[in-house]
């Protein structure tokens, strides 16, 4: 009874390793920043809608003038 008992837990400990059930973190992960867009980039944003058609030139007139008063 106990010779089969071996090879079976040992295949299930392997398996539960190789298939990372336990997430294991070998080595370093990729992590990921989440950074706020500068003000430039806010600005180049704005324009694009205004190009776009997406917002008027009144309402880009008020978004900038709102975002240079913030910062």
């Amino acid at each position: 009874m106990k010779k089969p008992f071996i090879p079976l837990l040992a295949g299930l400990l392997a398996m539960t390793l190789l298939t990372g059930c336990l997430e294991l973190h070998l080595g370093g992960g990729a992590t990921s920043n989440v950074q706020s867009p500068t003000l430039g980039q806010q600005l180049i944003d704005l324009q694009k809608a205004k190009d776009a058609g997406a917002i008027s030139d009144q309402d880009y007139q008020a978004q900038k003038a709102k975002l240079l008063n913030t910062k």
